[in-house]
């Protein structure tokens, strides 16, 4: 993406703010002719007030430099404050995209990107954008004007020792563009590296305790330290090329001072020009020194901003899941009809979806095949199974069979790679995903808690507004109220980030409360209850029983005492189904299962 569609495309994030943006501009403009005004000033003060000593000069030349000061002041002020508002809200507005971004990303992406590189372009990022946005367009725009003004002026005095100053501008053109394009590829680089820089700091953070064990500090320090250096390289090559080319436009504008005055110094001994002219156009040329110098400078601030913006941009514009299903929505939610799982799934969709239809619950599995990306091996192999409502299947296998995957496919957290995944005979891929969803619980293995009270916990997200005593049911229901009444606050006690405050079985047992609240259709227990005890496990078992009536509860658990009382169990093998049958079906059969169960 060029440096001209990036800019234009971070100032369309300004367009909400244009008015005071333009007021800001506006004061940036002002402030940007008080220095040309200024070196103007020079020349009727020294000739008018000390060469001819006209009184009248001598006393408005005062008030007219009080006056230009105090609309300088005023504007710089102006400017700054306008800025800083449209810079805040232009950062608020990119977070908040590159937010709502990442909460609709497939989970395939966060498979493959690292927390710590989507955090480092949240917050180390878009600062960097904010820089290229506003700050560096408030010195491309005052110093850019000043600069204008004052070559004006010179000109207006001597347009000859004013051209000396012009001849320097096509070589400052050229060091510009070779270090622009340099700059750039050093920035994109250095934020790659403090992506990796913040992922290793959100490992060590996250794990510390395994680290402390473990002895695992020489080893994150080195990782640490190896990824900071990167950052510092980088940092160190941005300065380097910066200072270089700095370095050499001074020395040009240098160069042209030098002739300049010792043309004007030949020029007013020959009377050619005046004291306040000489005086005045040596200001002006004084005067031009730092707005080049900073606009030198610029470009570096500039091309960092650009390679941030490009880092935004990519993660703005990556594709989210696609949350209406097909482009033709269903009339109606079709009847439950007999499915014959060899027979080919229809062409046409249904007209329209009734999004408050409840699902019945039913699950039809056909020839389903997937592959995670960058894996040759399938993880699923032709899979083909029918779970009637209100059943309650377990998938059993060892560790790598597909058990986990097969289940993430219901919520459609990844595509299927072949084959079809009914619900209600209505396939998944046109069902919007927000309803899909709704009709789903899911506890998993590894339990996802808030920073919040424990009722938030429980009511999250759709069901927040959910009925207090629903929630105390659902904990109840869970058995998770006899350790929630013994907390300081109960319900309304803050159990810290990620339930650190609480025990994995207590933590377990608030994820099972939220899929309790939630009354979903179809349940999704992903080894639910394998941090808890015995009795524990025990109580909640006999709440899963009563949940369990008219809905479809997949199970997933290496626990196989839990399952005995299943409707149906699935064995799994290397991606594939090896068995189906009750618990004394398969231990009759004497196969993989019962060899699973001998050994448990």
């Amino acid at each position: 993406m060029s440096s001209k569609i990036l800019y234009l495309r971070l100032l369309q994030y300004v367009v909400p703010y244009w008015r005071i943006f333009a007021l800001a501009i506006f004061a940036i403009i002002v402030m940007a002719m008080t220095d040309p005004i200024l070196a103007a000033l020079i020349q009727p003060l020294l000739d008018g007030g000390f060469v001819e000593k006209d009184p009248n000069m001598i006393k408005l030349m005062p008030i007219f430099l009080m006056i230009l000061i105090l609309i300088k002041g005023m504007a710089t002020l102006a400017s700054s404050v306008g800025m800083t508002y449209v810079a805040s809200r232009l950062v608020m507005d990119l977070r908040a995209a590159m937010f709502r971004k990442i909460l609709t990303l497939p989970t395939s992406e966060f498979d493959k990107t690292s927390s710590g590189v989507l955090l480092s372009k949240v917050t180390y990022d878009v600062n960097r954008v904010m820089a290229a946005a506003t700050d560096a367009l408030v010195i491309l725009v005052r110093d850019s004007l000043a600069v204008i003004g004052l070559l004006a002026w010179m000109f207006y005095l001597n347009w000859m020792l004013s051209l000396i100053v012009f001849s320097t501008v096509p070589a400052i053109i050229i060091v510009i563009r070779i270090v622009s394009k340099r700059l750039r590829k050093i920035n994109i680089s250095m934020q790659d590296a403090m992506g990796n820089m913040t992922r290793v700091l959100e490992e060590a953070i996250g794990g510390h305790k395994l680290v402390k064990v473990f002895g695992g500090y020489h080893y994150e320090e080195n990782r640490f330290e190896s990824t900071s250096n990167q950052v510092r390289r980088f940092e160190v090559k941005t300065k380097i090329m910066s200072g270089f080319s700095v370095f050499i436009v001074q020395m040009f504008t240098a160069s042209a001072l030098g002739v300049i005055i010792y043309i004007a110094a030949l020029q007013s001994a020959a009377d050619n020009i005046t004291v306040g002219g000489f005086v005045s156009l040596f200001t002006a040329m004084g005067m031009l020194f730092s707005p080049i110098k900073r606009l030198t400078k610029v470009n570096d601030q500039l091309q960092q901003g650009l390679a941030a913006a490009q880092s935004v941009f990519n993660l703005i514009d990556q594709t989210s899941e696609s949350s209406e299903g097909s482009e033709t929505k269903p009339d109606r939610f079709l009847k439950p009809v007999r499915f014959d799982l060899n027979a080919k799934i229809p062409e046409t969709k249904p007209d329209r979806f009734d999004l408050n239809v409840r699902f019945s619950g039913k699950l039809t599995f056909q020839h389903l095949h997937f592959a995670y990306e960058d894996q040759a091996t399938p993880a699923l192999q032709d899979i083909s199974l029918i779970i009637q409502p209100g059943e309650t299947i377990a998938f059993v296998g060892a560790s790598g069979s597909g058990k986990t995957t097969l289940a993430h496919l219901i919520p459609h957290f990844y595509t299927l790679t072949d084959g079809h995944l009914l619900i209600d005979d209505i396939n998944i891929n046109d069902l919007p995903l927000t309803h899909l969803r709704a009709n789903i619980a899911l506890v998993s293995q590894e339990v996802i808690l808030f920073n919040d009270s424990v009722a938030a916990n429980i009511a999250y997200g759709a069901m927040a507004d959910a009925p207090r005593e629903k929630i105390i049911a659902a904990a109840q229901s869970a058995y998770a109220m006899e350790f929630i009444e013994e907390m300081p606050d109960g319900l309304d006690t803050i159990i810290g980030e990620r339930g650190v405050k609480l025990s994995g079985g207590q933590r377990q047992r608030l994820a099972i409360a939220r899929a309790l609240l939630k009354e979903a259709p179809i349940l999704i227990f992903d080894e639910a209850t394998s941090a808890l005890d015995t009795q524990s496990e025990y109580q909640v078992q006999k709440s899963l029983d009563k949940l369990k009536q008219g809905c479809t509860t997949l199970i997933i658990a290496h626990r196989l005492s839990t399952i005995a009382k299943a409707d149906r169990i699935v064995v799994m093998e290397k991606g594939r189904i090896v068995e189906i049958g009750s618990h004394a079906q398969l231990i009759e059969k004497q196969g993989i299962y019962a060899t699973l169960y001998q050994i448990v």
